[in-house]
């Protein structure tokens, strides 16, 4: 396991973002709907899997390891394969361990994760307003993600809140956002809402917010410098005069697929290599073929060789061009 993992385009996969469960206790409007079937468990893969999953791609130069989910950390027993997956931070072969989640569980899991070896988590919060909160997690509460990042900065953990830039929702919470993370020392990143799952009556496009806008909008009270700073992932950085750090990440307005390093992994073990095609491949036969010990590699290369340049993502001609048919939770927000 020598040869790193280059694309078809001369792009180093060194990003591996794993979903270990489709479930969640919240019903994000723009991640899933209301009435979901999970799969059944036991098409997930075991957390030993996982485990054997995660050390051949580190092995194959994989350097930055995301969970995801769904919410990672409803998974029964999900600190077992946080803890085994430190003996790669132990010897250097990964360079670095993280969590996206949507912070209900985070006062229960922040210490054990910090001692597992996670330094930073993202947190998704689209709004400040208790009763917006609800209505768009339909299930959520905001105290208790409150709670929880209390008790990530407490344990030592750096949050970043991601937060999806919904046109008509939060563009009235735009500076109380950036006031909330600045006064706590949470960078925060906006995201572009993007074309995925059954939108049923869901307009797309109306809830489009164009991140130049937002940037523009912040202009108006701000000085915007632009940052070199790369995290691995697709933002892009700009720092405030207040010193505050911000990050946008535009799959519509500026494509970023050019320097892609990541792929994704669901927790059933299917491999895509795009956040934004519907090519994936099987991990999961692979990974349980005992009887050949080179399937698993065999199969993640194919499957990059397979990478395609980019997305189709598209709201310029009036309606939603390159929706993809699956749940964002199935892939890993």
């Amino acid at each position: 396991m020598t040869q790193p993992l280059i694309d078809p385009f001369a792009r180093k996969i060194s990003y591996l973002r794993l979903s270990v469960t489709d479930r969640c206790d919240f019903r994000c409007v723009y991640c899933m709907s209301e009435n979901m079937t999970f799969l059944p468990k036991r098409d997930l893969l075991t957390l030993e899997e996982l485990d054997v999953l995660c050390s051949t791609f580190i092995d194959l130069g994989v350097e930055k390891l995301r969970i995801t989910g769904g919410e990672p950390l409803v998974r029964r027993d999900i600190m077992t394969f946080f803890n085994a997956m430190s003996r790669h931070l132990d010897s250097g072969a990964l360079k670095e361990l993280t969590v996206t989640s949507n912070g209900s569980q985070l006062a229960r899991f922040a210490k054990p994760l910090f001692d597992a070896g996670v330094r930073r988590v993202n947190v998704s919060l689209d709004t400040l307003d208790d009763a917006k909160f609800a209505k768009i997690t339909r299930w959520g509460r905001l105290p208790a993600v409150l709670k929880g990042l209390d008790a990530a900065q407490a344990a030592g953990l750096k949050i970043k809140l991601n937060v999806v830039a919904l046109k008509g929702f939060n563009e009235d919470e735009l500076f109380d956002i950036l006031t909330f993370c600045n006064d706590r020392g949470m960078d925060v990143t906006f995201i572009e809402v993007m074309p995925m799952g059954d939108m049923g009556e869901t307009d797309r496009i109306g809830q489009y917010w164009s991140l130049d806008d937002v940037q523009a909008q912040i202009a108006k009270q701000h000085r915007i410098t632009p940052l070199p700073d790369r995290t691995g992932g697709p933002a892009r950085y700009v720092q405030l005069d207040t010193g505050q750090r911000v990050g946008f990440i535009t799959p519509l307005t500026h494509n970023f697929c050019e320097s892609c390093n990541r792929v994704r992994v669901t927790c059933t073990g299917e491999i895509y290599t795009c956040l934004g095609q519907e090519g994936k491949l099987d991990l999961r036969g692979p990974l349980r073929n005992a009887g050949n010990p080179d399937a698993l590699e065999n199969a993640i290369r194919f499957a990059v060789k397979m990478k395609p340049k980019g997305h189709d993502f598209d709201y310029s001609r009036g309606q939603a061009d390159g929706q993809m048919s699956r749940h964002m939770s199935h892939t890993g927000g």
